[in-house]
């Protein structure tokens, strides 16, 4: 579905480019809400799982696709200003009074736990800070050049799965890791390169829906083994095990191939 949304997105917004040629507040403001309808609908399917990782994918795979959209910055400032006000007053919340979320707007315990055990791992390493504290200790443990490949002394539950980074680095080190890491940047770098240099309007925007969609996954699950972020249930794209999660992205990459299959045609072509 995330690869379906960044197309339908795509679509939304050379459609609305091609119908209102000439832009305003009232054209940009009605662009802002046919993109957050379209992404409305399957986010709030997912958000009744619940699954929250997932949820914020979709997001920045919204943020990415509004932020080249074209929107002019004087709509955009004050709605994402009052959205990060929100944010932190959550935050707040949550820090300070969780028992007023926890009655009206549903949050589970374990919800506040992910908090709380990122903020503060080592207090919770026996209950939900367990996977954290062991991560830390797995890539840590791996030094510059890690212990060799197959050489696991830390025990971590699940480790193939959203974890996989921690082995990385217990196995191959910070060189290891710092390869790994390379290595999705050079892809970024690769799919920028394609829509930047395509002709056709609603493959730039594919290749941003794209970008947005593998950056946000390195970055949160990279990000939540080495105490970064929150942990949440997202696989680290092309290593992470996982048969639906790896389609998803190879589906997403196929189709930049497609792009710079058909963008070589169209630069070498002879016909006008």
């Amino acid at each position: 579905m995330k690869v379906f949304i960044i197309l339908a997105l795509a679509r939304v917004i050379v459609d609305h480019h091609q119908k209102y040629r000439l832009k305003s507040m009232q054209t940009d403001f009605w662009l802002l809400i046919k993109i957050g309808i379209v992404t409305m609908v399957p986010l709030l399917l997912v958000m009744q799982q619940p699954d929250l990782g997932t949820s914020l994918v979709y997001i920045a795979i919204m943020l990415g696709m509004i932020f080249i959209s074209g929107i002019t910055w004087k709509l955009l400032v004050p709605i994402f200003g009052t959205g990060l006000t929100l944010i932190s007053i959550i935050f707040y919340f949550v820090i300070w009074k969780p028992e007023i979320l926890e009655k009206y707007l549903g949050v589970k315990e374990y919800q506040f736990g992910r908090i709380y055990s990122w903020l503060d791992p080592y207090n919770y390493q026996s209950t939900t800070g367990f996977q954290l504290t062991r991560s830390l200790l797995a890539i840590g443990s791996g030094e510059t050049v890690g212990k060799g490949y197959g050489t696991r002394e830390v025990y971590l539950p699940e480790s193939h799965t959203d974890f996989i980074f921690s082995i990385i680095g217990e196995e191959f080190g910070f060189v290891g890791a710092s390869i790994i890491v390379s290595l999705f940047f050079l892809l970024i770098y690769q799919i920028t390169k394609i829509g930047m240099e395509t002709k056709n309007d609603f493959y730039t925007y594919i290749c941003v829906g794209v970008i947005s969609m593998i950056t946000f996954h390195v970055f949160q699950n990279i990000g939540m083994t080495i105490g970064l972020l929150p942990i949440t249930g997202i696989p680290l794209p092309f290593i992470s095990y996982g048969g639906s999660s790896l389609m998803g992205n190879m589906l997403a990459v196929s189709l930049i191939f497609s792009i710079r299959y058909h963008y070589k045609k169209y630069m070498f072509s002879t016909t006008a």
